[in-house]
């Protein structure tokens, strides 16, 4: 089974334990934790990776040896959990968290080898406003930053070690909650990241090294639910107003 096929198989599982848990911490609620209402909210989502890759040379010992464009990232399906907060029904921060496992590709001068493989965490924080629901859409917003980890990352063609910056970039986010009843809610969302990094390459006593504009849309779909932590541990009081 390929590594795609097994991200995909982790996604459905993913997404069926957290409706199934979701199930079960919904039936433990009172009544008044309704679709509007609740601080927090947290998704399970597939998710695409869809690099928009743009490398500059590739320099061997400092000397510019390939030209740019010689490398490419190609596009990934993960699974993603996001969590949100409320600060009032048109104000939150939202989480985006998952893991992924990346290629890079060469082109042109380097078409059909394969670089290099890593793991990156790109964690993504964004302040967004929810816009007034219309007919149980609620549309939103928003604007952050990600930062990239690459962690684990192997130099395959080439042999030798490879090393890839870490790295923040500015991200824009725009999306969609559909309410479905009792606290649930379907999403869709997309994110565009403009994030750039430099890596470098030790085989054979020579030294390759550039630049790469990773640039990814990050294109999500899954299952929410809104809740209070009150309503959870049972806490919740006649007095505390929901949101």
């Amino acid at each position: 089974m390929g590594l795609k096929a097994l991200m995909l198989g982790a996604a459905t599982m993913a997404t069926v334990a957290a409706a199934s848990l979701a199930t079960v911490i919904a039936g433990a609620m009172p009544a008044e934790a309704g679709d509007n209402t609740g601080n927090f909210m947290v998704r399970v989502l597939a998710t695409g990776v869809l690099p928009d890759t743009d490398a500059g040379a590739i320099s061997v010992n400092g000397v510019p040896t390939f030209a740019s464009g010689s490398l490419d990232v190609p596009n990934e399906i993960i699974p993603a959990l996001t969590l949100s907060y409320f600060f009032n029904k048109n104000v939150a921060l939202e989480l985006f968290c998952c893991f992924a496992n990346l290629d890079v590709d060469g082109k042109g001068a380097l078409a059909g080898t394969d670089v290099a493989s890593t793991w990156i965490f790109p964690p993504a924080l964004t302040l967004q406003y929810h816009f007034d629901p219309v007919a149980g859409l609620k549309p939103y917003v928003g604007a952050g930053v990600q930062y990239i980890a690459f962690f684990d990352t192997k130099s395959k063609a080439l042999g030798g070690s490879m090393d890839i910056d870490n790295a923040w970039g500015f991200t824009l986010q725009a999306g969609v909650d559909v309410e479905i009843g009792q606290g649930w809610y379907l999403n869709a969302d997309v994110k565009k990241t403009w994030l750039d990094t430099s890596w470098q390459i030790n085989t054979g006593g020579n030294v390759l090294s550039g630049n790469i504009d990773v640039d990814p849309w990050i294109v999500s779909a899954g299952l929410g639910y809104r809740f209070n932590l009150e309503d959870i541990f049972g806490a919740r009081t006649a007095e505390v107003p929901l949101k």
